[in-house]
């Protein structure tokens, strides 16, 4: 669904640029990113927005084309980029990472690898740019020590989970300060920095990436050996058709006592872990898009026998219909 153009645009006091023409929002918007590709591939209206607050180590945007576009900047060097669809959504590649990203799943971008995108029309966009200094920085500090390697993000950030939420809810509360007034990262005092620190340790808490094992404990080293051990069994059986007393034998426990360590130690139960984990499954073979490929092969292969039932799970956790996952899988893997 496009967005109502009668709604009030964000960050719409601190407006950089509007236009219609496409070289011209190519040209401004690298002058507060960088240098890009960009380009209309729909038959949508093309309406270009940006709206800027600059802080001392990140920046508050809302970035909007219309139309649908590919946007390929490579790599972006100096910054990482946390992208918050309001509305719509967009395929990210950057580097090995193919995702798609919408109103409950964040994009971060990583400065050291190549980044290509493709926005569906009508999407709409909070961007918080984060030096890379910084962040990495930031890293440093709460590690105790250097970060040896460079900091790299994985798939999509959830804006569902706790810190998500959080970290979501901070950023649009400065918008919405920001639009009545009140530009908190703009003083240069002591509270904008706390603030820019609190983004960050949010980004860093609720992304995935290879240091997030030394931010914040997992609950796996304290559970016991037998949820364990189910797990292993869930994970390499997930093609085969397996019950909980399936799961519970190989785990060497009555189902009620499996039950009750999942409840207790993950927040879940056993079946729950099985689904999705094959819902996984199902969602990454969308994702590579393979020639032939339909949803309904793929869904019943990793034991989803109710279509309908599935298109609508599948729906909750990802954002989007199977069939649009497996369109956007198609057509990532362009490179000119």
């Amino acid at each position: 669904m496009l967005p109502d153009p009668m709604t009030p645009r964000p960050l719409a006091r601190f407006s950089l640029f509007e236009s219609s023409d496409l070289d011209e929002a190519r040209e401004r918007v690298a002058r507060v990113f960088c240098p890009h590709r960009l380009d209309m591939i729909g038959r949508g209206s093309f309406d270009a927005c940006h709206n800027h607050v600059s802080g001392e180590r990140l920046s508050l945007n809302y970035i909007q084309y219309g139309a649908k576009t590919l946007i390929a900047p490579g790599e972006l060097k100096d910054f990482y980029l946390l992208q918050i669809p309001l509305s719509g959504g967009a395929a990210i590649s950057n580097g090995p990472d193919h995702y798609y990203s919408c109103p409950d799943k964040a994009a971060v971008l990583n400065p050291h690898l190549p980044t290509t995108m493709i926005w569906d029309e009508g999407c709409r966009q909070i961007l918080v740019k984060v030096e890379r200094e910084a962040l990495q920085d930031h890293l440093s500090q709460l590690l105790g020590s250097g970060a040896s390697k460079p900091l790299t993000f994985s798939g999509p950030l959830d804006l569902t989970s706790d810190v998500g939420a959080a970290l979501y809810g901070l950023i649009m509360h400065l918008v919405t300060e920001a639009d009545n007034g009140q530009v908190m990262l703009s003083s240069g005092g002591l509270l904008a920095r706390q603030l820019e620190s609190v983004i960050l340790s949010g980004i860093l808490e609720a992304g995935q990436h290879n240091y997030s094992r030394y931010l914040r404990p997992t609950r796996s080293a304290a559970a016991p050996r037998h949820v364990r051990k189910a797990e292993e069994f869930v994970r390499s059986n997930l093609d085969n058709p397996i019950s909980l007393d399936d799961i519970a034998n190989a785990a060497g426990v009555t189902a009620r006592s499996l039950q009750l360590g999942f409840r207790n130690f993950r927040n879940t139960s056993p079946m729950a872990l099985l689904r999705s984990e094959r819902l996984r499954r199902v969602h990454e073979e969308l994702m590579a898009g393979a020639p032939g490929a339909s949803v309904t092969e793929v869904a019943t292969r990793w034991g989803f026998s109710h279509l309908g039932r599935f298109s609508q799970i599948y729906k909750a956790k990802y954002g989007q219909s199977p069939s649009k996952t497996l369109q956007n899988g198609a057509s990532i893997g362009f490179s000119d």
